[in-house]
């Protein structure tokens, strides 16, 4: 049975297929089908003639699957930017980014000089067990090297099953030779949700991604801060979604779900009415009433920018920052069996209020520019949904003079340099006022 995966930037929805009636109306929608469909076949007939043509007179003798693969993934890339096909090792991919775990050592790493550099060891993982610093150089992996390798095909030799065992060779500055490390491969979980305590009187959570653990990262952060930080002493939550590209719908839903009380978070639509879905929050907001500053900017995409339009139409939070990127289309991963999958736009989604923020993003409530360096100034933009060859219009106002690209995504490496978070400690702490700060929830969308 083929099963449908749900994703958003990565998104997604299951669709119904509607039937017509009988009598006359069959007929009739007969009649006037008949052409199209010859018509079709005629198209695909060409097809098997161009592929047969390519196979017997090509100057080099072609791979029959990379084409079949091609013409697939340009039939697909011709829809709107997002529909492709996946090869099997594209999809595998995918599903480890999406599930966010997979047998591997715990090592956030880089290329350097054809070499893999380790950025950091994760915490309590084999690595960090087996004595993996951060600025090692790995050189080798199970004596094969590793010159040569694309930093890509490195972490797919690191990857393997949990309890298997892999060798690094590693050159360490201050050692005398290259050390041997090795390590037993364990399940190592991607941290999507990172939070910190800021003076004792805010809460930061920081998502970089929607995946399958994503909610529940938040919860127990939540958590954390709520046992640390007194609940009269605490004055508000920074939820930090700059940059963060999106992934699972059901966990964006979740995420909103976290913030309110009730109401619609988001709703999906379809080709055909049928297919129309509406998500709504259950009672139970994790951070008790708390007030909220969302941060957002163009690399904020799908399911982030589900999140902070569900927020920011319920009055639920203020949002900082800059324009988002402005994807308001869902995916539907279609697996084929062992030939990968189709990744297939299928739905628009909008935000409580009713609003697509397709190829328009979501404007933040108060706007802050970081101040770029100079190296950067004109390459700190991203030029959004709407500079996409190809992108679905607004449904909405379909008015391409109305979409919107381009926006600041640039976010200071130190946090003191951070204009958009100081602001947003400010706005919680009541060192600076401003007229969209706190939201007044009786404006929101009815509940």
């Amino acid at each position: 049975m083929m099963r449908k995966v749900t994703l958003l930037a990565l998104g997604v929805v299951l669709g119904a297929g509607s039937m017509i009636g009988i009598g006359e109306g069959m007929r009739l929608v007969a009649a006037e089908s008949a052409p199209s469909a010859a018509d079709t076949y005629r198209q695909l007939n060409l097809f098997g003639d161009v592929f047969e043509r390519i196979r017997s007179d090509y100057v080099e003798k072609p791979d029959d699957s990379k084409l079949v693969e091609s013409a697939i993934n340009g039939m697909l890339t011709s829809l709107d930017p997002h529909s492709s096909y996946m090869s099997p090792k594209s999809f595998k991919d995918m599903q480890v980014q999406t599930r966010g775990e997979f047998g591997g050592l715990g090592i956030e790493v880089t290329m350097e000089d054809g070499l893999v550099k380790v950025v950091a060891p994760i915490d309590d993982t084999p690595a960090a067990r087996a004595g993996v610093r951060a600025g090692d150089l790995i050189t080798h992996l199970d004596g094969d090297q590793i010159q040569g390798l694309s930093l890509n095909q490195a972490v797919d030799k690191m990857r393997g099953p949990v309890n298997s065992e892999i060798t690094l060779t590693i050159k360490r500055d201050g050692a005398d030779k290259p050390l041997q490390i090795k390590i037993v491969r364990d399940t190592i979980r991607i941290k999507s949700v990172r939070s910190r305590e800021e003076g004792g009187d805010v809460g930061y959570l920081r998502i970089t991604q929607f995946n399958e653990q994503t909610f529940d990262g938040l919860r127990d952060q939540i958590d954390k801060i709520s046992k640390d930080i007194p609940a009269d002493k605490l004055k508000g939550w920074v939820l930090d979604l700059r940059n963060n590209p999106g992934g699972l719908l059901d966990q964006a839903i979740s995420v909103s779900d976290a913030f309110l009380e009730r109401g619609e978070i988001v709703s999906t639509r379809g080709r055909n009415a049928d297919e129309s879905q509406r998500y709504n929050a259950r009672a139970g907001d994790l951070t008790k009433g708390k007030p909220v500053v969302v941060l957002i900017n163009g690399g904020s995409a799908s399911a982030s920018e589900i999140v902070a339009g569900a927020l920011q139409d319920h009055k639920r939070a203020t949002l900082v920052g800059t324009r988002s990127f402005g994807k308001g289309s869902v995916q539907t991963i279609i697996p084929l069996g062992q030939n990968g999958a189709i990744r297939l736009t299928t739905a628009r989604y909008y935000t409580p209020s009713g609003r697509s923020i397709q190829a328009k993003g979501i404007q933040p409530d108060i706007e802050v520019l970081q101040d770029t360096p100079e190296d950067l100034k004109g390459k700190d933009d991203t030029k959004g949904e709407a500079s996409l060859k190809g992108h679905l219009a607004n449904p909405n106002d379909g008015n391409a003079a109305d979409e919107k690209t381009g926006s600041q995504a640039y976010v200071p490496p130190e946090a003191k340099d951070d204009k958009a978070l100081n602001f947003a400690f400010d706005l919680l702490r009541g060192v600076k006022t401003n007229a969209a700060y706190p939201p007044d929830p009786k404006a929101g969308v009815p509940n």
